[in-house]
């Protein structure tokens, strides 16, 4: 062989080793890349994933916060309010008392007797005050529905009367703030 083929053909084969040499960082680069884009669809799966768990915990601990908050206020109103039915079985033993002391009157042959049931009275009335008993104050208030029941109407005398309680026949309650009775009255229309 000749010099000269030899040198065309070692051209050749280097430029068929730098052809295959390409190819090589070619495809070398191409499976790398693929392998950044799959890293990259994993550490955005993964982020994703991150945002979907952070927001189940956050709406959990909220509910948790708001159950928590919600039997605390059911404790607190069981508390406050649990001797309603109690003192709602006592309250017809109240009105008793009151139509006996307005049946004693002024008649001084049961003075001793009238004095010893006001005395009991008081004390029964006392201590349901301090278990948070309060009275409704309805004669000669505006009506209020969420207050008074209306047993009767009458027809008013003036103006001024109308849509106001003229008498109260049942006292109403409240025991801490809430209605456990509502006032039985007339009303002047």
């Amino acid at each position: 062989m000749k010099p000269e083929e030899n040198k065309i053909e070692d051209q050749e084969e280097l430029k068929n080793n730098s052809e295959d040499m390409a190819a090589e960082n070619l495809n070398e680069a191409k499976e790398e890349n693929k392998t950044n884009n799959r890293e990259k669809d994993k550490v955005q799966e993964l982020g994703e994933k991150l945002a979907e768990l952070n927001d189940k915990y956050l709406r959990l601990y909220s509910e948790f916060e708001n159950y928590r908050k919600r039997t605390n206020q059911e404790k607190a109103d069981l508390i406050k309010y649990g001797s309603e039915d109690t003192i709602k079985a006592i309250l017809p033993i109240v009105d008793d008392y009151e139509r006996a002391i307005q049946a004693f009157g002024e008649n001084e042959d049961n003075a001793a007797l009238k004095e010893g049931v006001v005395l009991i009275y008081n004390k029964l009335m006392t201590t349901l005050q301090q278990k948070g008993l309060k009275a409704i104050e309805a004669k000669g208030e505006k009506f209020d529905e969420n207050l008074h029941e209306a047993v009767a109407q009458f027809p008013a005398s003036d103006d001024e009367q109308k849509g106001k309680v003229i008498d109260e026949v049942v006292k109403g309650y409240y025991l801490n703030d809430k209605v456990i009775r509502y006032s039985k009255v007339v009303v002047a229309i």
